[in-house]
């Protein structure tokens, strides 16, 4: 199926509706264009705020909202959900799929902002037993992993079961890690304490692991050792310069620099080791002469964000690699304006590929929180910790949150969770534990199976309504 599109307007495609992708659709808001958003996703997902909604202080939706419904009153602009299996940078098109409907987008520019998923360093077995932190999916199994260990250890009557089902073990040291394993010691010390009868929540053991020598290593080595010294005081094992090699369902082998294994038991693994870019980076530098990927699959850009010999197809986010700019939110915003704004100049007829400024990225500092009440900042040279940056980090993120209504939930949510013991979203189910494992064993056929089953509902539609179905 192709989108008829009018030839008066020049089409604008966006791929993504990270931070990259809808900043770059406001940006377009009134310029004469059209643009199609095409995501695999319905939602404009916050991404910094996923482990709280692991940790059952936020809900999906505060973080999350509907992409459509965020952009409704910008008239220029098209939704499409869909996961795009392809991008002609000669005939200028982009496929994409949802279920078994095929879609062909024209474009005159494009911006791709496809993001990043996590990277289990060429195991990607391990993601059965050890989730990442990339989705609203990868939260709700975590939340469901967590309290379900809780659980389990509360039924079992054997010591050395109860204590796999309360050892939980963090991979990575990065900002979602210390983020992870400080949520976990807060919640079995202070939510849950006095909610068990045959266990101590308190009784658990939360490890944070990394193969790097130190926490926080992008913060430097003053911030890095102000958030140890906070997770230690709270309980957390920090275990640097520990290297996984294996993950499975009873636990979690790791080599240490002296070349010896060690085994740990444990029932709730959680992976946020690295990322690695969307595939579609690949795809692109494949179709433009000269320009190449890195290892972890992101696009060296022209200093212009756009790819060689392509002067209308840029890429933004963490799917671009410019030297100096971080995998974070401001690296997304920042490309996906720069870009915007350089089709709008075209329009104008103020734009020669050849003479364009260099896109600049402003550095507005780096954050991660710890605890309550506790975090770490580093803005340019300027270091900070304890609770004044801990105040910037909750001001920062609720600026960042889209629409007001989430934000006054999330300020809700927040005085429960921080000033109080509670925690509003504690609900689990099956589903949110079992479904990636169910789903790892169906492989290729589930997606098969869902389009047949899609369309015999619409054939059953069809005949009680008697209009004629598509089979």
């Amino acid at each position: 199926m192709s989108i008829p599109t009018a030839r008066t307007r020049h089409r604008v495609v966006v791929i993504g509706s990270g931070f990259g992708g809808l900043t770059a659709a406001k940006v377009l808001k009134r310029a004469d264009v059209d643009v199609t958003l095409i995501s695999k996703t319905n939602s404009h997902l916050f991404q910094p705020l996923l482990y709280q909604v692991a940790a059952g202080i936020l809900s999906e939706g505060e973080i999350a909202p509907t992409t459509r419904l965020v952009l409704r009153k910008q008239k220029n602009v098209r939704v499409l959900l869909g996961d795009v299996e392809a991008i002609d940078l000669t005939a200028q098109t982009v496929t994409s799929k949802l279920i078994d409907m095929h879609t062909v987008t024209p474009f005159d520019s494009l911006i791709v902002a496809a993001g990043a998923q996590q990277s289990y360093f060429g195991n990607d077995q391990f993601a059965t037993f050890a989730p990442g932190m990339k989705s609203i999916d990868d939260a709700l199994e975590l939340r469901g992993r967590i309290l379900g260990s809780f659980e389990a250890a509360e039924l079992t009557t054997d010591q050395v079961e109860r204590d796999r089902r309360l050892t939980f073990v963090v991979v990575g040291a990065g900002p979602t890690g210390v983020e992870l394993a400080g949520q976990i010691a807060e919640l079995s010390t202070r939510t849950l304490a006095g909610a068990y009868r045959t266990i101590k929540p308190t009784d658990c053991r939360v490890i944070l692991l990394d193969a790097a020598p130190a926490v926080l290593s992008p913060m430097g080595e003053n911030l890095g050792r102000k958030a140890q010294r906070r997770l230690e005081k709270m309980g957390v094992e920090v275990q640097l310069s520990a290297m996984v090699t294996n993950v499975d369902y009873w636990g979690i082998t790791v080599q240490d620099t002296d070349g010896s294994e060690r085994r740990i038991p444990c029932a709730c693994k959680m992976w946020a080791a690295g990322i690695q870019a969307s595939p579609l980076g690949k795809m692109i530098a494949e179709q433009s002469d000269g320009t190449e990927t890195d290892r972890a699959g992101r696009v060296l850009v022209e200093p212009d964000l756009t790819v060689k010999g392509h002067p209308h197809v840029f890429v933004v986010g963490d799917l671009m690699a410019v030297p100096g700019v971080p995998g974070m939110a401001q690296g997304a915003i920042q490309g996906a304006t720069y870009a915007a704004k350089t089709i709008k100049r075209s329009l104008k007829g103020h734009d020669d590929p050849a003479r364009r400024k260099a896109f600049k990225y402003f550095d507005k500092g780096s954050m991660a929180t710890v605890s309550r009440f506790s975090a770490v900042a580093k803005v340019r040279k300027l270091e900070f910790s304890g609770f004044i940056a801990w105040l910037a980090w909750l001001v920062l993120h609720l600026y960042y949150l889209v629409g007001y209504k989430n934000r006054l939930t999330t300020i809700i949510a927040w005085l429960i969770a921080f000033a109080g013991r509670g925690r509003d979203q504690m609900a689990i189910t099956s589903q949110m534990i079992y479904a990636r494992v169910i789903l790892t064993k169906a492989g290729p056929h589930a997606q098969g199976a869902l389009a047949a089953f899609e369309r015999a509902e619409h054939r059953e539609q069809a005949e009680a309504t008697g209009r004629p179905g598509t089979g």
